[in-house]
């Protein structure tokens, strides 16, 4: 049997992923003041790895991103627990977050917070976890 010749399929969707990938960033970004954050930030770069794995088949997108991604969701959850359990170190309520500016020489003031650590986690659990559902049932096995 012939292979298909998929190449503007291809084409388009590296393109696609590309810039789904950059809105996600950007959600993930300005989570924090604006809507947005880890959940859905996450949701978005889910999205894009799955496009690869329609358009790809999904053995060659794992050989290119060798991730587990169980143990991506157990990592996310770690760090989004830990950020919690860092206000009750200082005697605070369980997720207190706390924040400050500082002067960084390229971006100048700029606003630093744990919450952007506790989404980082989320974003983590997310990924791990849709892409272990979708790679369930996507398995031929």
């Amino acid at each position: 049997m012939k292979e298909p010749n998929d190449i503007i399929l291809h084409a388009v969707i590296k393109v696609a992923v590309v810039i789904i990938l950059t809105f996600s960033i950007n959600l993930f970004f300005s989570g924090h003041h604006n809507p947005g954050g880890g959940f859905i930030g996450g949701l978005g770069f889910s999205a894009a790895l799955t496009l690869l794995f329609l358009a790809f088949d999904i053995e060659t997108v794992r050989q290119n991103i060798p991730v587990d991604f169980k143990v991506l969701t157990a990592i996310g959850v770690l760090i989004a627990v830990f950020t919690g359990v860092g206000g009750i170190v200082f005697g605070e309520p369980f997720l207190t977050q706390a924040f400050d500016y500082f002067d960084i020489p390229v971006f100048g003031k700029t606003e630093l917070a744990t919450a952007v650590l506790f989404d980082v986690g989320v974003a983590l659990a997310v990924i791990g976890t849709s892409m272990s559902i979708i790679l369930s049932i996507g398995d031929d096995h």
